[in-house]
Formats: C-alpha cells, sequence, structure tokens
C-alpha cells in the first residue's frame, strides 16, 4: 500500500481530556447503572478543519463511541440498538463477565437484528481500561467506527491530577476523506492486514495536549485499530506502566523506553510533567521505523509548576480479585498459529480460511456448531503454549478471562503481567497461564481482525 508522508502524519486526535458521558439513568430501588447505546450511521470530521466529513458508523453518533464509566464491584445495565442496515452485537473486551453477555453472535447470544434491542447485564469484578466494539462484521464494523472505552473505576481513587483517556484508532480514508472500500482484502488478510493511512486520538486529528509542569497524570491507552500496532515514544518524560490490559502490574519502565500495543491492547501510564513551561514535547510513533511519524505534542502552559516538591513515590495500583493459576498442578496445551502468506496458506480448515490454529480455522464472525479446539474443566489451571509459526505478528484475546504471561522465548517473565490480549511476534513463542473458572464457550482469537475472520479464531470450552 503506497500511502502519503502527510498521510501518515495526518494521524493523532487531539487532546481530548476525557470524553463527556452519555445519556444514563441511576435506578435508586435497584442501584443499576443504565446506559444507552445506538449504532447508526453517523458523520464524523476524522480528517481536521478544512477537509470534508467522514461518514461513518458510530455509537450514539460520536466516534468514538461514548466513555462508559462504572465502579468496580457496582452493576451496569447497557442497553443497544441497532439502528444499522446489518446485524450487531457489543464484546466487552476483558472484562470478567457471564458467558451470556459476551456479545459473540451464533455463541454467547442471537445476533442482534437492525430495528432490535439486546440489553446486557454485568457486575464488572476488575478495576481498570477496559472497551467495547462489535463482535458481527468485525472487519466492517469496527472500521467504520464502532468503538469506545468502558472505565471501571477503583472503589478509592488513585492519587492522580489528571485522568486521561486516548482511544487510537486507525482509519484508510481515500482522497476525498471518505472510508476507502476493501474490507476482506484476500491479499491483505495474508499479510499484516488493513493498515490505514490516518491515526486519530479520540476521534480527532492532531493539535495539541495541554498539561502543566509538576502535574501527575494518568494516561489509559486504548489501542482500537484493526491491525496497526503503535510504539509510542513520550520525547523529555519517563512514563511508568501501572497496568495492562486493565490489570495492576508492578510499576516500571516500558521496555526499550517504548509502550508497544498491537490491537485491542491497553497501558495504564503515570506521566509526571517534569517538563519546562512554555515548552513542547513529542510523542512519536515509531513501530514502523521507516514511517515513524509525530502522533501529538504535549505543550506546556506557561504558568509555574503546581507543586514546588516531587510527587509522592508511585505506589501500585489495587490489586483485582483475579484467581492465582497453580502452575505445578496446570495441564498444557500447544497451540500453533499457522498460515498467511510466506507460512503456508494450504489449512485444512473450513473455505476461504488463511489462518489456523492447530490445522482448525474458524472464519468470519464463527459457527455456531465449531467444535471447541480445547475443553477444560472448571477450576483447572490452564498452560497454553503459544507458539508463532508465522511471519507475522498475532495480538491473541481470550474472551471472559485475563491470563498471566509466564514466559517469553522459553524464558521466565520478571513481571507480574496480567493481560487479555497478547502479542505474539513473528516466529516466537510464550506461555499464558489461566485458572479456568468462568463456564461456558468462549472466543481465543487473534485480535489483528483481517486474521480474526480469516481463520484464526477458535473456541475454548469451560465445562
Amino acid at each position: 500500500m503506497r500511502v502519503s508522508r502527510r498521510a501518515l502524519v495526518m494521524g493523532a486526535g487531539t487532546a481530548g481530556l476525557g470524553a463527556t458521558l452519555p445519556f444514563r439513568r441511576g435506578f435508586a430501588k435497584s442501584g443499576i447503572k443504565e446506559y444507552r447505546l445506538a449504532a447508526k450511521p453517523a458523520v464524523a470530521n476524522l480528517a481536521g478543519e478544512g477537509h470534508p466529513n467522514t461518514s461513518v458508523w458510530a455509537y450514539n453518533g460520536d466516534v468514538p463511541g461514548p466513555e462508559l464509566r462504572v465502579r468496580q464491584g457496582e452493576p451496569v445495565r447497557i442497553v443497544v440498538d441497532n439502528k444499522l442496515g446489518e446485524d450487531t452485537t457489543v464484546h466487552w473486551h476483558g472484562i470478567r463477565l457471564p458467558n451470556a453477555m459476551d456479545g459473540v453472535p451464533g455463541l454467547t447470544q442471537k445476533p442482534i437484528r437492525p430495528g432490535e434491542s439486546f440489553t446486557y447485564e454485568f457486575i464488572p469484578p476488575d478495576a481498570g481500561t477496559f472497551w467495547y466494539h462489535p463482535h458481527a462484521d468485525s472487519l466492517q464494523q469496527l472500521g467504520r467506527g464502532l468503538a469506545g472505552a468502558l472505565i471501571v473505576e477503583e472503589r478509592e481513587p488513585v492519587a492522580v491530577d489528571r485522568d486521561l483517556l486516548w482511544l487510537i484508532e486507525d482509519w484508510r480514508l481515500d482522497d476525498h476523506g471518505q472510508i476507502a472500500p476493501g474490507f476482506g482484502n484476500r491479499m491483505e488478510a495474508g499479510m499484516s492486514g488493513r493498515i490505514g493511512n490516518t491515526v486519530t486520538i479520540n476521534g480527532r486529528v492532531p493539535t495539541t495536549v495541554s498539561v502543566r509542569a509538576g502535574e501527575r497524570v494518568r494516561l489509559r491507552l486504548v489501542s482500537a485499530a484493526l491491525a496497526r500496532i503503535v510504539g509510542l515514544r513520550f520525547d523529555g518524560h519517563r512514563p511508568v506502566v501501572v497496568a495492562y490490559d486493565g490489570q495492576p502490574c508492578d510499576p516500571h519502565p516500558p521496555e526499550g523506553g517504548r509502550v508497544v500495543l498491537g490491537p485491542a491492547m491497553r497501558a495504564d501510564l503515570i506521566i509526571d510533567m517534569d517538563g519546562k513551561p512554555a515548552q513542547t514535547y513529542r510523542v512519536t510513533d515509531d513501530f514502523y521505523p521507516d514511517l515513524a511519524y509525530k502522533l501529538v505534542d504535549l505543550v506546556y502552559a506557561s504558568e509555574k509548576p503546581i507543586r514546588d516538591h516531587p510527587p509522592a513515590p508511585l505506589r501500585r495500583l489495587p490489586a483485582n480479585p483475579l484467581p492465582e493459576p497453580d502452575l505445578a498442578a496446570a495441564e498444557r496445551h500447544e497451540i500453533a498459529l499457522q498460515g498467511g502468506m510466506m507460512g503456508g496458506m494450504g489449512m485444512s480448515g473450513m473455505g476461504g480460511a488463511t489462518w489456523a490454529m492447530n490445522g482448525m480455522s474458524m472464519t468470519g464472525d464463527g459457527q455456531p456448531n465449531m467444535p471447541p479446539l480445547l475443553t477444560l474443566k472448571r477450576g483447572k489451571t490452564c498452560v497454553l503454549a503459544l507458539r508463532n509459526e508465522t511471519a507475522w505478528w498475532h495480538p491473541m484475546h481470550l474472551h471472559g478471562h485475563s491470563f498471566r504471561v509466564v514466559s517469553r522465548n522459553g524464558k521466565p517473565n520478571k513481571l507480574q503481567e496480567w493481560r487479555d490480549t497478547l502479542l505474539v511476534p513473528a516466529r516466537e513463542s510464550a506461555e499464558i497461564a489461566f485458572v479456568a473458572d468462568n463456564p461456558g464457550d468462549w472466543m481465543f482469537h487473534c485480535h489483528v481482525t483481517d486474521h480474526q475472520e480469516a481463520g484464526m479464531m477458535t473456541v475454548i470450552r469451560i465445562a
């Protein structure tokens, strides 16, 4: 794909320092917080002032969809109205919820038909940064704008001056500023997937993010891209990672000074704004070295620092109630990620498949009668040994669970690292462990959406 330098740097969205909360009602008797989301066609200005508006699909007419904020351990009800011309569902990515609320058509629920509604109800057990998106016609619906953040707030506030969200999306726009056709291109599906030419933050083109010297910021990063992997460097700053995929970790600097996120992955950073007043500092995405570009600028106000001494030392975020895997008693399963260009496309899976796991493929939105790749006994610890035999990177997502990253390429992981989506580089391996405590049929798939729809998707059954 050929894109102009200007198109690549057109990218990052604005400083949106937290979206306006959507319509909601608190039910005094039941104590349930309710939101309402409508998936429908809309118009958004993605390319910036002086450029045409873009026709999109959006929740409540906004790109991204409303930022939903709920409290850990408190019930939430979300009514989804389908005002599209095709079926849809909503998947609450990373939330450990009942299987019937997981949003996979034909597996956990009937699809929401045009003109119909579906009510999702659950109690989020974990605080952290999560998000929501369709799991029906995922490539096109997500690629046209259906995504939003779901923030589960800790029971006690975290000591920061500001809590910011950057939801990163990647778009492929044509010369008229419209979403380019060609979803599901077979050649792209066999390689890196549909990578766009415009990157936004919170649905906007780059301006600046205003900061104050001396403040401590919690920055929540959410990647809602179809295929693009980002690697963010914060010039002049020392971000500290405090959570991955909503799950707290020991505070540490990002490896190599760069925060790497594949599609669907999240990271919570604490950044002490110790730059100089009236100065500008660049945030750069250089994951693809030959296509590095400025994502956005951090611009310091000219006022003096808000405090005359450094903030208190960082503390670990409160732990979530995750069951600890029993590695000594775990059952172990090996899963080979297979297929794609330069990786052998003669899969034995279903028709149209380009990718597979252990020789099995599930294409499209999945098939309701697809036999599970694995059947696990409830309460048992499972170790999945993932081996990427392909020439491409895969962010592997397990629904309904968070897992410990035990090792990478045979070396024990020194971090207490929990995730729900793990980026496995080409020709590399990793081991993940989790307690199979959430019964049901759960999707396990690559979150490069082209890869998912072209076969790298399966079911893990917890009996």
